[in-house]
C-alpha cells in the first residue's frame, strides 16, 4: 500500500498516474518543468509506468506520437506551463490528421495566478483549439473524495477518448499551487481519505472501463453494397492506414473473393507480410499513372477504398478522372477524399466489412481487368530494374528489400515516402512501413521514428531526407536516453528535391535560393555529438550503400549512412522511368 500523500498536489498527481496506469498507459514521456512537479514524480514512483525521459517537448511529443503510430495505444505526455505546453502543438496537429491517439497533460498556474502578467503566465486553456477531440481544465488539487472520483473518471475518459474512433489528441490541462514538491503539509490530506478514491473498485481495472463499439452496415445494405462490387472492373484502394490498421486478411479475403486489384499505400499495412499471398497486392501503380491512365484502357467501375487519402497524386487524380463509383470507408464517417469525386461514404469498421462482403460477392467471370493491372505492374517493377543510373527512389527499393524481419522502416516526408510508393515493390516479409502523412510536415521525423522504434523489438530504420534529419537532430538525444538503437539512412541532396516536382524548378531566380534553399552543411557531427556511428556513400556507388547498409541493421548501436545524390538529376531519372512505363504499358494493348 502506498503511503500516505504528504500534501494535495502530490495526491493529485499519484491519482493521475495510478488512474493512468490501470487503464493499461505502461509508458509516459516527461520533460523536466517546476510547475509539473507533482506529475513528474508520481510517474517517476510508479512501478508500472516507464519513463521516457526528453529535453525538447516538441521532440518528446513527436516520440509519443511515433509509439502510439506503432501501437495504436497512447503514450501521456507531460509538461511544466508557458511555452512548453506550445511546443506539443505540431505533434498535435499530426495526431488530429492521421487519427494517432495523444494524451497531453499540461501542467498550469492556478486560476489565481492567470492573466497576472507574471512571467512563464501563458493562457493554455483550449490552447490547441479544435485540434484535439476533447479539452478538460481539471480542477484544482483538493484531498476530497468526491474530487478524487471526478479526477480519476476523466483521466479514465481521456485514454478512451484518445484511443477511441477515431483516435486523435486529447488535452488535460492540470493547475497546481506551491508547494509542487512531495513536502509535508500539515492537514492537507486527512489520515481517513480513501486511498486515491478507489476502495470498493478493482485495482487493475480503470476507474470507469469503456466498452467501444464497431459500426457495421445491417444485413440489408451489406447485400447492397456486395451488388455495386459485382462487376469485373473494380479496384481496391488502401491508403495510409490508422494505426493499428486494418486486418490485412479480411482485405485480401475480399481482394480475393472479388477478383480485383489491391492497390496498397506503403503506409497501408497491406504491401507487405504474408497476405500478399493470398491475392494481388500491387505498388507500381504510382510509376504506371505518373503520365495518367495508359492509352486505350478502360475505367474503373467502381473503386472501393479504406484508410487515408493515398500518398500518390496519380492515383487519386486517376481515380478522380475515371468516373467511377467510389465508395469511401471510414469506420468515423470522416471525409478522407482530397479530389471530391467520392459518391458513397460508407460508415464501417473496415475489417468486419471485408469480412461481411467477401462471405457475399462472387468471382467475376472474366479476369481480363485484373490481367491487366498485373501485366502492367510487371512492366515498372522490370523498368525500375533495368535503370542502371542512380536516382534516390534506389534508395528506398533497397531499404525495403534489405530489411531484415521483422522490421519497422520510418521514411520521411517530402521525398523518401514518395519514392517508397513508387519504388518500395510489394513483399511477403514482416515490414511494417510508418509516416507522418497527417499533417505531412518535415518536424519531428527523427523522434517520430525513434518513438516507434522503442514500442517494438522490430529493427528500426529511418528514411530521411537532410532538411527533415536537419530540422529534428535534437531528437536524437533519445537515443541513449531512451536507449533505442536504429539504422538512419540520410539521403543528402543539399536542399531537397520535393520543389523539382512543381512548375517553380523553371522559374529561377527565385526557385535555387527560396526553395531549393541549398545549406551546405556537413552532418558527420552529428555522430560525435550523439555518440553514433556515421559514414558517408556516394549515391552511384550502390554496392557500398547496400553492404553499408547490411552492417549496420546486423550489428547493435546506431549508425547514419549519409547517401549524397542531386536531387535534379534524381529527378529527371524518375521522369525518364515513368515515360519509359507508359510506352511499355500503352504496347500491352
Amino acid at each position: 500500500m502506498t503511503a500516505r500523500a504528504p500534501n494535495r498536489n502530490t495526491l493529485w498527481g499519484r491519482a493521475v498516474a495510478d488512474e493512468l496506469a490501470a487503464a493499461g498507459v505502461d509508458a509516459v514521456c516527461v520533460t523536466p518543468g517546476s510547475r509539473s512537479t507533482p506529475l513528474t514524480v508520481a510517474f517517476a514512483e510508479h512501478p508500472d509506468v516507464h519513463v521516457y525521459s526528453h529535453l525538447d517537448e516538441r521532440a518528446s511529443a513527436f516520440f509519443a506520437l511515433g509509439r502510439a503510430r506503432r501501437t495504436g495505444a497512447v503514450t501521456p505526455l507531460v509538461c511544466t506551463s508557458g511555452t512548453a505546453a506550445a511546443n506539443f502543438h505540431p505533434a498535435v496537429m499530426e495526431a488530429a490528421n492521421s487519427r494517432v491517439p495523444l494524451l497531453l497533460l499540461t501542467a498550469d498556474r492556478p486560476p489565481e495566478l492567470r492573466d497576472s502578467g507574471a512571467n512563464q503566465t501563458v493562457d493554455q486553456e483550449k490552447l490547441y483549439g479544435d485540434a484535439v477531440r476533447w479539452y478538460k481544465d481539471l480542477p484544482e488539487p483538493e484531498a476530497d473524495d468526491r474530487k478524487l472520483r471526478s479526477l480519476r473518471t476523466n483521466v479514465a475518459r481521456a485514454v478512451s477518448t484518445a484511443e477511441g474512433t477515431p483516435a486523435g489528441p486529447v488535452h488535460l490541462n492540470v493547475p497546481f499551487r506551491k508547494p509542487l514538491e512531495p513536502v509535508e503539509v500539515d492537514g492537507d490530506v486527512p489520515d481517513d481519505l480513501p486511498e486515491l478514491a478507489a476502495e470498493g473498485r478493482d485495482g487493475d481495472r480503470a476507474f470507469v472501463s469503456t466498452t467501444a463499439g464497431h459500426p457495421m452496415p445491417d444485413d440489408r445494405d451489406i447485400r447492397r453494397l456486395a451488388r455495386a462490387l459485382e462487376t469485373e472492373r473494380g479496384l481496391i484502394v488502401a491508403g495510409p492506414a490508422d494505426p493499428p490498421g486494418p486486418d490485412p486478411q479480411a482485405v485480401t479475403a475480399l481482394a480475393h473473393a472479388t477478383g480485383f486489384p489491391l492497390l496498397a499505400d506503403p503506409l497501408s499495412g497491406l504491401r507487405f507480410g504474408s497476405a500478399t499471398r493470398v491475392a494481388p497486392v500491387l505498388g507500381g501503380y504510382d510509376g504506371v499513372l505518373a503520365d495518367g491512365a495508359p492509352d486505350g484502357w478502360p475505367d474503373p467501375e467502381v473503386v472501393l477504398r479504406f484508410g487515408a487519402s493515398p500518398t500518390s497524386k496519380p492515383l487519386r487524380r486517376y481515380l478522380a478522372d475515371s468516373g467511377a463509383r467510389q465508395l469511401v470507408v471510414d469506420p468515423a464517417g470522416g471525409w478522407r477524399e482530397a479530389e471530391f469525386a467520392a459518391t458513397d461514404l460508407v460508415v464501417a469498421d473496415p475489417s468486419r466489412l471485408c469480412g461481411a462482403l467477401s462471405r457475399q460477392v462472387g468471382g467475376p467471370d472474366s479476369t481480363a481487368w485484373r490481367e491487366r493491372w498485373e501485366a502492367a505492374e510487371e512492366v515498372h517493377w522490370d523498368a525500375v530494374a533495368a535503370e542502371d543510373r542512380f536516382f534516390e527512389g534506389r534508395v528506398l527499393a533497397d531499404v525495403a528489400e534489405l530489411a531484415p524481419e521483422p522490421a519497422t522502416v520510418f521514411v520521411s516526408n517530402s521525398m523518401p515516402v514518395r519514392d517508397a510508393d513508387r519504388f518500395a515493390a510489394p513483399a511477403a516479409k514482416g515490414l511494417t512501413m510508418l509516416g507522418n502523412r497527417g499533417a505531412s510536415g518535415i518536424d519531428g521525423v527523427v523522434s517520430t521514428a525513434l518513438g516507434a522504434g522503442s514500442a517494438t523489438t522490430d529493427d528500426l530504420t529511418l528514411v530521411t531526407g537532410d532538411l527533415a534529419y536537419y530540422h529534428d537532430t535534437n531528437g536524437l538525444l533519445a537515443l541513449e536516453r531512451c536507449d533505442v538503437d536504429a539504422t538512419v539512412v540520410l539521403v543528402n541532396n543539399d536542399g531537397g528535391g520535393i520543389f523539382h516536382m512543381l512548375p517553380i524548378e523553371d522559374f529561377d531566380p527565385p526557385f535555387t535560393a527560396q526553395f531549393k534553399t541549398p545549406h551546405g552543411l556537413d552532418f558527420e557531427p552529428t555522430g560525435d555529438l550523439y555518440d553514433l556511428s556515421f559514414a558517408r556513400v556516394d549515391g552511384e556507388d550502390r554496392d557500398g550503400f547496400r553492404e553499408l547498409y547490411r552492417e549496420s541493421v546486423a550489428s547493435e548501436g546506431t549508425h547514419v549512412i549519409e547517401v549524397t545524390s542531386d536531387a535534379e538529376a534524381s529527378h529527371r531519372v524518375r521522369e525518364d522511368l515513368a515515360e519509359t512505363v507508359a510506352e511499355r504499358v500503352a504496347d500491352l494493348g
